[in-house]
């Protein structure tokens, strides 16, 4: 499908990589990994046509279709949503708009039986034919699919796309791009914007399709539940895995340390030769030898070593006084913009240790009751804080609050206290601010550069209640794994909204649920409530992920009568076994439910037993769902 043959890009003398070659085929769905400035989004934008590399080439078939969804976009104004949606349909529209003239140019002709006539004729065949390989009456239902999938709802169809933020006009154009069924997908961290059941959405989705994807992302969890292959950008070159992310990880290491091995017999190979040929450079009974030598120092292909992420260091969060039991309830609380109401009288409790992830659609309270606690907005109801909470708060716009004037390393030195002023370099450069970056005005960051330094700050505050909204929209991997463990090793109370499941995962060991302006408390983790997002996933028919066919797909080897029949029979053999299983799922889910409710009032030996074979078998249950689909 697409070749890349010995592609480099230069800056000048400075190499940003080299040597690519690289063949990807139909269906193939691959992870682009790197460090930051590896060179990832531009070798995407050389292969969606956006620029020219410095040397090498790219070939692929002449009507092959590459949907591209970058990092940023700027999308046009004057549609609505299901307006700007309905773009993905251009091919179709273009082939209706053939079908129509054509029909018009054969009402007004009466020359029957001539050959322009008869020409017309079969070139209306052949469009008509085309179009309804498109099946354009599936329209209307494929964008309404793809738009819930991706969180919108159907009172935001008509909605001028001009009333929506950054993230939701980003989801409308992967929406487009998706429609657009195209044979190549570049996706370039596209769950940023997401909450997380449009993350499972897209994952179902991205499985089913047919297309390929190359993708960078910097979630772990996404990569491993939809790639099967990774090519990683290091040194200025291209290394590729027949894998997913976290067994390449695993597979890097195992690299990096052969290589380790040979550049080191390599060094002191060449060390030993030059040794030689320094002792006897002079003598003229050894010049063969030397010249010999010096000849073969000369044709040695040294071996590079790759750089390996060695930002791994262990640190804790500086702690203040401990606080009382219980660090925040909650009563009868509502939040309400104007006539809006957002959340409406929520009960909850959080206790001391605490480690909760705030889960949900984006819009569904979130991020309003994190304001409300910090008193940022007015609400209805009971808000109390415990005795001698202190409470260290990220949000994106704390980056505001920062001094322009000051450079990284003076924003983190003025309030670092005790052994951890030790670690300040480290910690920058955990948190991808090392060596001179470190000496950077704040007033030179880009936004997510100013809100990583922002949290970075906060983190080194003394506190016993951490309250993070989205901290890991900034950070690579790496980083992440770095603040997860400090999390981890904290001793106070945590809220965490982030949609981030492997960062949650192991993390939290409660989850809050913003849904119809209430909160529901999930048992079980974050592995418990992304199965039940899954199975909501599967019986909520009109939001289900379908990957489009393409037209080419359906018209493909062209069955006889009795295998066509044959084939029909098994087909509804399978969505009747699929439709049983789907109806097991929403019993169990229901069941669940009920025990959950059951629980929060009193949990008996005997419920919890029941909890835990029920969840068994849904468990159960989705695996033999896989097996129909």
């Amino acid at each position: 499908m697409l070749s890349l043959n010995n592609v480099g890009v230069f800056f000048g003398a400075d190499v940003l990589f080299q040597g690519v070659s690289l063949q990807i085929n139909p269906k193939e769905r691959v992870a682009l990994a790197g460090r930051n400035g590896a060179g990832k989004t531009t070798l995407l934008n050389i292969i969606a046509g956006k620029r020219e590399p410095s040397e090498g080439s790219l070939s692929y078939p002449s009507d092959i279709t590459i949907g591209y969804l970058p990092q940023h976009l700027l999308t046009k104004d004057g549609h609505t949503v299901r307006e700007e949606a309905r773009l993905a349909f251009s091919k179709e529209i273009e082939i209706q708009k053939s079908v129509d003239k054509l029909t018009q140019e054969l009402s007004d002709r009466t020359d029957y039986d001539s050959d322009a006539y008869l020409e017309i004729v079969q070139r209306l065949a052949n469009q008509t034919e085309l179009l309804a390989l498109y099946a354009p009456q599936e329209q209307d239902a494929q964008i309404e699919r793809t738009l819930k999938g991706l969180g919108f709802e159907q009172n935001d169809f008509e909605r001028q796309t001009s009333e929506f933020s950054g993230g939701w006009r980003m989801r409308i154009e992967l929406a487009k791009i998706l429609l657009g069924r195209p044979d190549l997908l570049l996706l370039d961290e596209p769950t940023n914007h997401l909450d997380m059941e449009s993350i499972i959405w897209l994952e179902e989705f991205l499985r089913r399709s047919s297309a390929a994807v190359i993708m960078v992302s910097h979630d772990r969890r996404f990569l491993d539940n939809t790639t099967t292959r990774t090519v990683e950008l290091s040194v200025g070159r291209a290394f590729d895995y027949k894998t997913n992310y976290s067994h390449y990880e695993q597979l890097r290491i195992e690299r990096y340390e052969q290589q380790l091995r040979a550049y080191e017999n390599q060094q002191k190979m060449i060390k030993d030769t030059e040794d030689f040929i320094e002792r006897f450079r002079y003598k003229a009974t050894k010049a063969v030898q030397v010249q010999s030598r010096i000849k073969q120092l000369e044709k040695i292909d040294r071996i590079e070593v790759e750089e390996l992420d060695t930002r791994k260091i262990h640190f804790r969060f500086p702690m203040a006084v401990t606080s009382g039991a219980y660090p925040l309830i909650a009563k009868e609380l509502s939040v309400s913009y104007g006539d809006h109401n957002v959340l409406n009288k929520i009960d909850l409790t959080i206790e001391r240790g605490d480690k909760i992830a705030l889960v949900g659609k984006n819009g569904s309270g979130k991020t309003t009751f994190v304001r409300a606690v910090m008193e940022e907005l007015p609400h209805e109801g009971e808000l109390k804080h415990g005795h001698q909470v202190e409470v260290a708060y990220f949000a994106q716009n704390q980056a505001s609050l920062l001094d322009p004037n000051q450079t990284i390393h003076e924003t983190i030195d003025r309030v670092a206290v005790g052994d951890i002023r030790l670690q300040i370099n480290n910690i920058l450069g955990a948190f991808m601010f090392g060596g001179e970056i470190s000496e950077k005005k704040v007033s030179v960051l880009s936004g997510g550069e100013r809100s990583r330094l922002a949290m970075i700050r906060l983190l080194l505050s003394p506190s016993n209640f951490l309250i993070l909204d989205e901290p890991t929209n900034h950070l690579d991997l790496s980083s992440k794994a770095v603040l997860k463990e400090a999390i981890q090793n904290y001793d106070g109370t945590v809220l965490i909204v982030s949609h981030d499941r492997d960062f949650l995962d192991g993390l939290v060991d409660k989850v809050f649920e913003f849904k119809d302006k209430k909160v529901v408390n999930h048992l079980g983790g974050m592995e418990e409530y992304v199965r039940k997002l899954q199975a909501a996933a599967i019986v909520d028919d009109p939001q289900a992920p379908t990957a489009f066919s393409t037209p080419t797909e359906k018209n493909e080897g062209k069955l006889d009568y009795e295998a066509q029949k044959r084939e029909q029979r098994e087909e509804r053999r399978r969505q009747q076994q699929l439709e049983k299983v789907e109806a097991k799922i929403a019993d169990l889910e229901a069941k669940i439910a009920g025990i959950e409710e059951k629980l929060s009032v009193k949990a008996t030996p005997e419920l919890l037993n029941d909890y835990d074979e029920t969840t068994r078998a849904l468990e159960k249950a989705m695996a033999e769902w896989e097996t129909y689909m």
